[in-house]
């Protein structure tokens, strides 16, 4: 019996190689987390569109993988002591394949303590921050007569790139060496284009920003996992 036969999300995305990773994902930024690293560390897997719509990410068989209904999401077959995983939240699939791999996580405990600090730096403040200025600067929220949402979130924007410039200063990478802090933080920087919201942000007065991202998406693997899986 194949190790992916527990899994219901298999049943709705069949699986063409069930001794490799399985992704569940679309390339939003934090989707493309999971393919980026995926990429980067060589990991043989096969990529499943997840597309946003309800049949998808509401459907009975996702929500058997991640009850929170978000992607991306994987399924290792050859997990920890042999056995299969899945996971979710693309923070924890970052931190999972790199302590699989020993990859991009640093050297020592000390490395994998700072980079898992600017980890959750983008989780809970960079990713949340700029997805609600692209809700009320693009979508839904410009509706709204207020203008107080928009403001704090511009600002909240602002903020969160001052710090990342400043970390940067004399570095090609968050923390230290390129880690998945960086694969982490960079698709949401990315993601301003989509908001159209980089001049509303000050982008071009964040010079150590603006040549990370560029950094970043020089990598071939970078190039791939944008992409994966394919929107169409």
């Amino acid at each position: 019996m194949s190790a992916l036969a527990p899994f219901a999300v298999t049943q709705k995305w069949p699986a063409k190689d069930p001794s490799v990773i399985q992704l569940y994902s679309f390339p939003t930024p934090n989707g493309v987390k999971a393919s980026i690293m995926l990429e980067e560390t060589g990991l043989p897997y096969e990529a499943h569109k997840v597309t946003l719509a309800d049949a998808d990410v509401k459907s009975p068989e996702f929500l058997s993988l991640n009850p929170n209904n978000k992607i991306p999401a994987i399924i290792d077959p050859n997990g920890p002591d042999g056995e299969p995983i899945g996971l979710f939240e693309s923070g924890a699939i970052l931190l999972y394949l790199a302590e699989k791999t020993g990859k991009f996580i640093g050297q020592n405990a000390s490395d994998k303590h700072h980079i898992t600090q600017w980890l959750m730096f983008q989780m809970g403040g960079i990713g949340p921050m700029l997805g609600q200025l692209g809700f009320f600067h693009k979508f839904a929220g410009r509706e709204i007569e207020d203008p107080r949402p928009r403001e704090r979130y511009v600002a909240e924007a602002k903020r969160l790139l001052n710090v990342l410039n400043t970390q940067l200063e004399g570095q090609d990478w968050v923390a230290g060496d390129y880690s998945i802090a960086d694969m982490a933080i960079a698709p949401w920087l990315r993601g301003l284009d989509f908001y159209e919201a980089k001049d509303l942000v000050g982008w071009d007065e964040h010079a150590n920003v603006v040549a990370y991202l560029d950094r970043f998406l020089e990598r071939p693997a970078v190039q791939k996992g944008l992409v994966t899986p394919a929107r169409d």
